[in-house]
Protein backbone atom coordinates (compact mmCIF):
# COMPACT_ATOMS: atom_id res chain seq x y z
CA UNK A 1 0.00 0.00 0.00
CA UNK A 2 0.94 3.57 -0.61
CA UNK A 3 1.74 5.28 2.32
CA UNK A 4 -0.67 8.71 2.91
CA UNK A 5 0.40 10.16 5.48
CA UNK A 6 -0.25 13.49 5.36
CA UNK A 7 -3.92 12.38 5.35
CA UNK A 8 -3.55 10.19 8.41
CA UNK A 9 -2.29 13.25 10.09
CA UNK A 10 -5.30 15.11 9.04
CA UNK A 11 -7.66 12.30 10.85
CA UNK A 12 -5.39 11.52 14.07
CA UNK A 13 -5.93 15.57 14.68
CA UNK A 14 -9.73 14.50 14.74
CA UNK A 15 -9.46 11.25 16.24
CA UNK A 16 -11.48 10.99 19.52
CA UNK A 17 -13.23 14.43 18.83
CA UNK A 18 -16.78 14.79 18.75
CA UNK A 19 -16.85 15.05 15.51
CA UNK A 20 -17.92 13.17 12.37
CA UNK A 21 -14.95 13.13 10.16
CA UNK A 22 -16.25 12.42 6.08
CA UNK A 23 -13.50 12.08 3.54
CA UNK A 24 -14.59 12.82 0.08
CA UNK A 25 -12.96 12.54 -3.08
CA UNK A 26 -13.12 11.25 -6.47
CA UNK A 27 -13.29 6.96 -6.90
CA UNK A 28 -10.61 5.22 -6.69
CA UNK A 29 -8.12 8.05 -5.67
CA UNK A 30 -7.13 5.90 -2.51
CA UNK A 31 -9.87 6.51 0.25
CA UNK A 32 -10.53 2.75 1.07
CA UNK A 33 -6.71 1.86 1.60
CA UNK A 34 -6.10 5.16 3.74
CA UNK A 35 -8.80 3.79 6.20
CA UNK A 36 -7.07 0.74 6.44
CA UNK A 37 -3.64 2.52 6.66
CA UNK A 38 -5.84 4.83 9.76
CA UNK A 39 -6.88 1.69 11.03
CA UNK A 40 -3.52 -0.03 11.73
CA UNK A 41 -2.00 2.88 12.86
CA UNK A 42 -4.88 3.06 15.59
CA UNK A 43 -3.79 -0.70 16.65
CA UNK A 44 -0.27 0.49 16.54
CA UNK A 45 -1.81 3.13 19.22
CA UNK A 46 -2.82 0.22 21.19
CA UNK A 47 -6.77 -0.23 19.55
CA UNK A 48 -7.69 -3.74 19.85
CA UNK A 49 -9.17 -5.19 16.60
CA UNK A 50 -12.27 -5.91 18.21
CA UNK A 51 -12.73 -1.90 18.60
CA UNK A 52 -12.66 -1.14 15.31
CA UNK A 53 -15.78 -1.67 12.63
CA UNK A 54 -15.30 -1.43 9.05
CA UNK A 55 -17.93 -1.57 6.31
CA UNK A 56 -17.49 -1.18 2.24
CA UNK A 57 -21.08 -0.41 1.50
CA UNK A 58 -20.15 -0.96 -2.01
CA UNK A 59 -19.26 -4.82 -1.72
CA UNK A 60 -21.73 -7.10 -2.36
CA UNK A 61 -21.63 -9.08 0.30
CA UNK A 62 -22.99 -6.26 2.39
CA UNK A 63 -26.19 -5.47 0.08
CA UNK A 64 -28.66 -5.74 3.28
CA UNK A 65 -27.06 -2.87 5.02
CA UNK A 66 -27.88 -1.00 2.54
CA UNK A 67 -30.76 -0.90 4.95
CA UNK A 68 -30.22 1.99 7.51
CA UNK A 69 -32.59 -0.08 10.18
CA UNK A 70 -29.98 -3.21 9.30
CA UNK A 71 -26.81 -1.70 9.10
CA UNK A 72 -27.33 0.60 12.60
CA UNK A 73 -28.35 -3.09 13.92
CA UNK A 74 -25.40 -4.61 12.73
CA UNK A 75 -22.76 -1.58 14.06
CA UNK A 76 -24.76 -1.54 17.68
CA UNK A 77 -24.13 -5.26 18.26
CA UNK A 78 -20.84 -5.37 17.73
CA UNK A 79 -20.14 -2.40 20.00
CA UNK A 80 -17.74 -3.31 23.10
CA UNK A 81 -18.81 -1.15 25.80
CA UNK A 82 -16.90 1.03 27.95
CA UNK A 83 -13.80 1.20 25.17
CA UNK A 84 -13.40 3.85 22.42
CA UNK A 85 -15.09 2.16 19.11
CA UNK A 86 -14.42 3.37 15.48
CA UNK A 87 -16.52 2.91 12.87
CA UNK A 88 -15.22 3.40 9.29
CA UNK A 89 -18.52 3.29 6.66
CA UNK A 90 -16.88 3.16 3.23
CA UNK A 91 -19.00 4.48 0.36
CA UNK A 92 -22.18 5.80 3.03
CA UNK A 93 -23.78 7.51 -0.18
CA UNK A 94 -25.31 3.77 -1.49
CA UNK A 95 -26.94 4.19 1.78
CA UNK A 96 -30.29 6.67 1.39
CA UNK A 97 -30.50 7.13 4.88
CA UNK A 98 -27.29 6.98 5.56
CA UNK A 99 -27.63 10.52 8.07
CA UNK A 100 -30.38 8.50 10.52
CA UNK A 101 -27.42 5.66 11.45
CA UNK A 102 -24.90 8.46 11.75
CA UNK A 103 -27.13 10.46 13.73
CA UNK A 104 -27.76 7.49 16.06
CA UNK A 105 -24.54 6.53 16.56
CA UNK A 106 -23.26 9.80 17.71
CA UNK A 107 -25.17 9.69 20.31
CA UNK A 108 -23.29 7.09 21.97
CA UNK A 109 -20.71 8.55 24.03
CA UNK A 110 -18.28 5.67 22.73
CA UNK A 111 -18.48 5.74 18.79
CA UNK A 112 -15.49 7.41 16.43
CA UNK A 113 -17.18 7.81 12.99
CA UNK A 114 -15.17 8.28 9.81
CA UNK A 115 -17.24 8.30 6.11
CA UNK A 116 -16.23 8.45 2.86
CA UNK A 117 -18.18 9.21 -0.75
CA UNK A 118 -17.34 9.57 -3.75
CA UNK A 119 -20.17 11.54 -5.38
CA UNK A 120 -22.99 14.40 -4.92
CA UNK A 121 -24.49 12.48 -2.31
CA UNK A 122 -21.74 13.16 -0.07
CA UNK A 123 -21.39 16.51 -0.86
CA UNK A 124 -22.13 19.43 2.20
CA UNK A 125 -25.45 20.39 0.52
CA UNK A 126 -26.07 16.98 1.54
CA UNK A 127 -24.48 16.17 4.65
CA UNK A 128 -26.24 19.28 5.71
CA UNK A 129 -29.58 17.94 5.45
CA UNK A 130 -29.06 14.33 6.63
CA UNK A 131 -26.45 14.29 9.00
CA UNK A 132 -27.67 16.89 12.32
CA UNK A 133 -24.12 16.48 14.00
CA UNK A 134 -20.89 18.35 13.74
CA UNK A 135 -19.23 17.17 11.10
CA UNK A 136 -15.46 18.05 8.97
CA UNK A 137 -14.77 17.14 5.47
CA UNK A 138 -11.10 16.05 4.10
CA UNK A 139 -10.89 16.22 0.87
CA UNK A 140 -8.95 13.65 -0.87
CA UNK A 141 -7.04 13.40 -4.19
CA UNK A 142 -5.81 10.30 -6.19
CA UNK A 143 -1.24 11.15 -5.72
CA UNK A 144 0.26 14.58 -5.12
CA UNK A 145 3.55 14.16 -7.27
CA UNK A 146 5.33 13.91 -3.41
CA UNK A 147 3.54 10.62 -2.81
CA UNK A 148 4.32 9.46 -6.69
CA UNK A 149 8.00 9.72 -6.21
CA UNK A 150 7.55 7.79 -3.00
CA UNK A 151 5.64 5.22 -4.16
CA UNK A 152 7.73 4.92 -7.39
CA UNK A 153 10.49 5.09 -4.85
CA UNK A 154 12.66 7.63 -6.71
CA UNK A 155 13.13 10.98 -5.23
CA UNK A 156 16.35 12.50 -6.58
CA UNK A 157 16.22 15.34 -8.41
CA UNK A 158 18.16 14.20 -11.50
CA UNK A 159 14.76 12.81 -12.82
CA UNK A 160 12.53 14.58 -11.88
CA UNK A 161 11.17 16.12 -15.48
CA UNK A 162 10.97 12.27 -16.74
CA UNK A 163 8.98 11.02 -13.58
CA UNK A 164 6.51 14.03 -13.90
CA UNK A 165 6.30 13.27 -17.52
CA UNK A 166 5.16 9.81 -16.64
CA UNK A 167 3.04 11.56 -13.60
CA UNK A 168 0.90 13.16 -16.23
CA UNK A 169 0.96 10.79 -18.80
CA UNK A 170 0.21 7.70 -16.34
CA UNK A 171 -2.12 9.05 -13.98
CA UNK A 172 -2.12 10.13 -10.50
CA UNK A 173 -4.52 7.71 -9.44
CA UNK A 174 -2.80 4.65 -6.99
CA UNK A 175 -3.71 1.72 -9.31
CA UNK A 176 -2.00 3.15 -12.28
CA UNK A 177 1.65 2.79 -10.84
CA UNK A 178 1.00 -1.10 -10.84
CA UNK A 179 1.01 -1.15 -14.34
CA UNK A 180 4.66 -0.49 -14.22
CA UNK A 181 7.02 -3.08 -15.18
CA UNK A 182 9.92 -4.71 -13.94
CA UNK A 183 11.60 -3.18 -17.01
CA UNK A 184 11.14 0.86 -15.78
CA UNK A 185 8.34 0.81 -18.39
CA UNK A 186 4.82 0.76 -18.50
CA UNK A 187 2.27 -1.31 -20.06
CA UNK A 188 0.41 1.45 -21.74
CA UNK A 189 -2.39 -1.17 -23.30
CA UNK A 190 -3.06 -1.28 -19.18
CA UNK A 191 -3.22 1.92 -18.41
CA UNK A 192 -5.22 2.84 -20.68
CA UNK A 193 -8.03 0.32 -19.95
CA UNK A 194 -7.55 1.18 -16.44
CA UNK A 195 -8.75 4.60 -17.02
CA UNK A 196 -11.43 3.98 -19.38
CA UNK A 197 -13.18 1.62 -16.99
CA UNK A 198 -12.20 4.42 -14.15
CA UNK A 199 -14.38 6.98 -16.62
CA UNK A 200 -16.75 4.50 -17.63
CA UNK A 201 -17.64 4.29 -14.24
CA UNK A 202 -17.53 7.97 -12.84
CA UNK A 203 -18.81 9.61 -16.29
CA UNK A 204 -21.45 7.10 -18.26
CA UNK A 205 -22.29 5.46 -15.17
CA UNK A 206 -22.51 7.33 -11.69
CA UNK A 207 -23.46 10.53 -13.14
CA UNK A 208 -25.98 9.17 -15.72
CA UNK A 209 -27.64 7.58 -13.00
CA UNK A 210 -27.62 10.59 -10.59
CA UNK A 211 -28.62 12.86 -12.94
CA UNK A 212 -31.14 10.60 -15.00
CA UNK A 213 -29.14 11.54 -18.35
CA UNK A 214 -30.57 9.22 -21.71
CA UNK A 215 -27.91 11.12 -24.41
CA UNK A 216 -24.30 10.54 -23.04
CA UNK A 217 -22.78 11.90 -26.30
CA UNK A 218 -23.31 15.49 -25.46
CA UNK A 219 -22.14 14.92 -22.01
CA UNK A 220 -19.13 12.82 -22.68
CA UNK A 221 -18.94 16.36 -25.50
CA UNK A 222 -18.93 18.57 -22.79
CA UNK A 223 -16.11 16.54 -20.32
CA UNK A 224 -14.17 16.90 -23.54
CA UNK A 225 -14.56 20.29 -23.53
CA UNK A 226 -13.70 20.87 -20.20
CA UNK A 227 -10.74 19.01 -20.60
CA UNK A 228 -9.17 20.94 -23.63
CA UNK A 229 -9.60 24.03 -21.57
CA UNK A 230 -8.50 23.52 -18.21
CA UNK A 231 -6.88 26.71 -16.79
CA UNK A 232 -8.84 28.85 -19.50
CA UNK A 233 -10.98 31.26 -18.12
CA UNK A 234 -15.01 29.51 -19.06
CA UNK A 235 -18.55 30.41 -19.07
CA UNK A 236 -21.73 28.49 -19.64
CA UNK A 237 -22.72 30.53 -22.45
CA UNK A 238 -19.15 30.19 -23.82
CA UNK A 239 -19.36 26.76 -23.80
CA UNK A 240 -22.66 26.16 -25.21
CA UNK A 241 -21.77 27.96 -28.13
CA UNK A 242 -18.53 26.82 -28.92
CA UNK A 243 -20.43 23.40 -28.87
CA UNK A 244 -23.48 23.89 -30.99
CA UNK A 245 -21.26 25.73 -33.47
CA UNK A 246 -19.29 22.59 -33.82
CA UNK A 247 -22.33 20.85 -34.60
CA UNK A 248 -23.40 19.41 -31.13
CA UNK A 249 -26.33 21.42 -29.96
CA UNK A 250 -26.86 22.14 -26.63
CA UNK A 251 -28.10 24.68 -24.11
CA UNK A 252 -26.79 26.73 -21.37
CA UNK A 253 -29.09 25.00 -18.61
CA UNK A 254 -27.92 21.39 -19.84
CA UNK A 255 -24.22 22.42 -19.68
CA UNK A 256 -24.84 23.89 -16.17
CA UNK A 257 -25.99 20.86 -14.87
CA UNK A 258 -23.24 18.69 -16.45
CA UNK A 259 -20.68 20.52 -14.89
CA UNK A 260 -22.23 20.54 -12.00
CA UNK A 261 -22.36 16.61 -12.04
CA UNK A 262 -18.49 16.77 -12.66
CA UNK A 263 -17.62 18.90 -9.78
CA UNK A 264 -19.74 17.15 -7.39
CA UNK A 265 -18.19 13.54 -8.67
CA UNK A 266 -15.27 14.99 -7.96
CA UNK A 267 -13.47 14.78 -11.95
CA UNK A 268 -13.81 18.76 -11.89
CA UNK A 269 -12.80 21.51 -9.85
CA UNK A 270 -13.87 25.40 -10.34
CA UNK A 271 -11.91 27.92 -9.25
CA UNK A 272 -13.37 31.43 -9.54
CA UNK A 273 -11.71 34.70 -10.10
CA UNK A 274 -11.03 36.93 -7.21
CA UNK A 275 -10.87 41.13 -7.36
CA UNK A 276 -7.62 41.22 -5.12
CA UNK A 277 -7.82 45.29 -4.31
CA UNK A 278 -12.09 44.95 -4.00
CA UNK A 279 -11.45 41.67 -1.82
CA UNK A 280 -14.30 39.77 -3.30
CA UNK A 281 -15.31 37.36 -5.09
CA UNK A 282 -16.18 37.50 -8.91
CA UNK A 283 -19.45 35.57 -10.36
CA UNK A 284 -17.86 35.28 -14.34
CA UNK A 285 -15.38 33.91 -15.78
CA UNK A 286 -14.53 31.25 -13.71
CA UNK A 287 -11.72 28.12 -14.40
CA UNK A 288 -12.00 24.35 -14.28
CA UNK A 289 -9.38 22.11 -13.51
CA UNK A 290 -9.29 18.35 -13.97
CA UNK A 291 -8.97 16.22 -11.06
CA UNK A 292 -6.47 14.06 -13.46
CA UNK A 293 -4.11 14.43 -16.68
CA UNK A 294 -4.17 10.70 -17.37
CA UNK A 295 -7.75 10.87 -17.75
CA UNK A 296 -7.02 13.93 -20.20
CA UNK A 297 -4.71 12.12 -22.23
CA UNK A 298 -7.09 9.15 -22.07
CA UNK A 299 -9.84 11.57 -23.62
CA UNK A 300 -7.83 14.23 -25.78
CA UNK A 301 -4.72 12.14 -26.88
CA UNK A 302 -1.32 14.03 -26.49
CA UNK A 303 -1.42 17.42 -27.05
CA UNK A 304 2.28 18.49 -26.00
CA UNK A 305 1.81 22.20 -26.38
CA UNK A 306 -0.85 22.13 -23.76
CA UNK A 307 2.32 21.65 -21.10
CA UNK A 308 1.82 24.83 -19.41
CA UNK A 309 -1.87 24.38 -18.96
CA UNK A 310 -1.40 21.07 -17.21
CA UNK A 311 1.86 22.48 -15.26
CA UNK A 312 -1.26 25.29 -13.53
CA UNK A 313 -3.76 22.02 -13.28
CA UNK A 314 -1.18 20.13 -11.10
CA UNK A 315 -0.25 23.72 -9.06
CA UNK A 316 -3.69 24.55 -8.82
CA UNK A 317 -4.28 20.49 -7.41
CA UNK A 318 -1.41 20.88 -5.18
CA UNK A 319 -2.56 23.98 -3.45
CA UNK A 320 -5.72 22.32 -2.16
CA UNK A 321 -3.89 19.75 -1.01
CA UNK A 322 -1.91 21.54 1.48
CA UNK A 323 -5.18 23.41 2.65
CA UNK A 324 -5.39 26.41 0.43
CA UNK A 325 -8.65 27.98 -0.58
CA UNK A 326 -7.65 28.92 -4.40
CA UNK A 327 -9.28 32.02 -6.71
CA UNK A 328 -7.37 32.99 -10.04
CA UNK A 329 -6.80 36.70 -8.83
CA UNK A 330 -7.56 39.83 -11.22
CA UNK A 331 -5.73 43.11 -10.41
CA UNK A 332 -6.16 46.21 -12.10
CA UNK A 333 -6.09 44.48 -15.98
CA UNK A 334 -3.66 41.63 -15.23
CA UNK A 335 -4.33 38.49 -14.37
CA UNK A 336 -2.73 36.59 -10.78
CA UNK A 337 -2.65 32.29 -11.83
CA UNK A 338 -3.69 31.64 -8.19
CA UNK A 339 -4.16 33.65 -4.62
CA UNK A 340 -3.58 30.53 -2.00
CA UNK A 341 -5.57 31.73 1.49
CA UNK A 342 -4.34 29.59 3.61
CA UNK A 343 -4.21 29.63 8.01
CA UNK A 344 -0.77 31.76 7.75
CA UNK A 345 -2.42 34.10 5.61
CA UNK A 346 -2.43 34.98 1.74
CA UNK A 347 -0.13 33.83 -1.06
CA UNK A 348 0.48 34.78 -4.68
CA UNK A 349 1.66 32.42 -7.53
CA UNK A 350 2.49 32.59 -11.15
CA UNK A 351 2.91 29.37 -13.08
CA UNK A 352 5.27 29.03 -16.12
CA UNK A 353 7.37 26.19 -17.59
CA UNK A 354 10.00 28.38 -18.53
CA UNK A 355 10.77 32.59 -17.38
CA UNK A 356 14.51 32.24 -19.50
CA UNK A 357 12.64 34.15 -22.40
CA UNK A 358 12.52 38.12 -21.62
CA UNK A 359 9.54 39.06 -22.64
CA UNK A 360 7.88 36.51 -20.52
CA UNK A 361 9.50 36.95 -17.34
CA UNK A 362 8.44 40.81 -17.63
CA UNK A 363 4.57 39.22 -18.54
CA UNK A 364 4.88 36.77 -15.09
CA UNK A 365 6.75 39.54 -12.91
CA UNK A 366 4.35 42.50 -13.66
CA UNK A 367 1.46 40.78 -12.54
CA UNK A 368 2.97 40.55 -8.93
CA UNK A 369 4.51 43.57 -9.15
CA UNK A 370 1.12 45.94 -8.66
CA UNK A 371 -0.20 43.78 -6.17
CA UNK A 372 0.86 46.22 -3.34
CA UNK A 373 0.52 44.21 0.04
CA UNK A 374 3.05 42.56 1.38
CA UNK A 375 1.87 38.77 1.20
CA UNK A 376 4.54 36.22 -0.29
CA UNK A 377 4.52 36.39 -4.13
CA UNK A 378 6.18 33.48 -6.21
CA UNK A 379 7.04 32.00 -9.47
CA UNK A 380 6.88 28.63 -10.29
CA UNK A 381 8.64 27.47 -13.42
CA UNK A 382 10.92 24.31 -15.11
CA UNK A 383 13.96 26.41 -15.21
CA UNK A 384 16.05 25.39 -12.70
CA UNK A 385 17.37 28.56 -11.38
CA UNK A 386 16.37 29.39 -7.90
CA UNK A 387 16.66 33.42 -7.29
CA UNK A 388 14.57 36.45 -6.43
CA UNK A 389 13.54 39.39 -7.88
CA UNK A 390 12.14 42.54 -5.96
CA UNK A 391 10.74 40.17 -2.81
CA UNK A 392 9.43 37.66 -5.61
CA UNK A 393 10.53 34.20 -4.98
CA UNK A 394 11.31 32.50 -7.98
CA UNK A 395 11.59 28.54 -7.41
CA UNK A 396 11.60 25.16 -9.61
CA UNK A 397 7.91 23.99 -9.86
CA UNK A 398 9.36 20.21 -9.98
CA UNK A 399 11.44 20.39 -6.53
CA UNK A 400 8.40 22.23 -5.03
CA UNK A 401 5.70 20.02 -5.80
CA UNK A 402 8.46 17.53 -4.39
CA UNK A 403 9.08 18.80 -1.17
CA UNK A 404 12.58 19.66 -1.78
CA UNK A 405 14.53 22.72 -1.06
Amino acid sequence: MIERPEYIKKLLTFKDKKIVKIITGVRRCGKSTMFELYQEELKQQGVKPGQIQSINLEDLDNEPLKDYHRLYEQITKNLIPNVQNYVFLDEVQVVPEFGQVVNSLYLKSNVDIYLTGSNSKIQSKDIASKIEREYVTIPMFPLSFKEYLTARDSVSSGNLDSLYDDYLMYSSFPRALSFKTAANSWDKAAVRQYLYDLYDKIVLKDIVENKNISDTSRLESVIKFMADNISKETSINNIANTMTTHGRKIDNKTVESYIEAFCDSFVLYKANRYDVKGKEILKTLNKYYLVDLGLRYLLLGDKKTDSGKMLENVVYLELLRRGYNVYIGKVDRKEVDFVAEGANGTEYYQISDTILDEDTFAREISSLEVIDDHNPKFILTRDYDTSSYKGIRIQNVLKWLAGQK
